[in-house]
């Protein structure tokens, strides 16, 4: 008996349409998705930076109790600032005289930090120097929102 066209099974699978539609809805998703991400990633780099400078400022006080100076004897920090960049996408720097310093941390371009520099002093004062065309700069502060909120 021959078997007629209403009988045979239908192909399974997607049609282009339906598949479209997917590809439409991923793009969409993804659209608003990895802005929020990478503002995330940006702020947490920032946390990480900002809490280096921290930590550099206490080493650095301690020194001055032990040296009574925050130079070495080369006429450097004294303590060294010159690490290698750490994944948060920053470069601490020090510049130092007997009674004062300065350590700053200034964003990595390729890490996509380009634009954000901080600072802390011998007095605990924090500032953020530049940040992004796109952020707001609180300069009295260390802004870690692009709305100009501070730490």
């Amino acid at each position: 008996m021959p078997v007629m066209p209403r009988d045979r099974p239908t192909a399974g699978g997607f049609t282009m349409l339906e598949t479209m539609i997917v590809v439409a809805i991923v793009a969409i998703l993804a659209a608003v998705a990895l802005p929020s991400y990478a503002s995330y990633v940006q702020r947490a780099r920032i946390v990480e930076a900002v809490a280096r400078l921290s930590d550099a400022y206490v080493r650095m006080n301690e020194y001055f109790e032990d040296q009574r100076s925050y130079v070495d004897g080369a006429g450097r920090c004294g303590v060294d600032a010159s690490t290698p960049a750490s994944p948060d996408g920053f470069v601490l720097s020090c510049t130092a005289s007997a009674t004062s310093f300065t350590y700053t941390a200034t964003g990595i371009a390729a890490k996509g930090m380009d634009g954000f520099a901080f600072t802390i002093d011998e007095r605990g004062s924090r500032a953020t120097l530049s940040v992004p065309a796109n952020w707001t700069r609180t300069a009295d502060c260390w802004t870690n929102r692009p709305d100009g909120s501070c730490t």
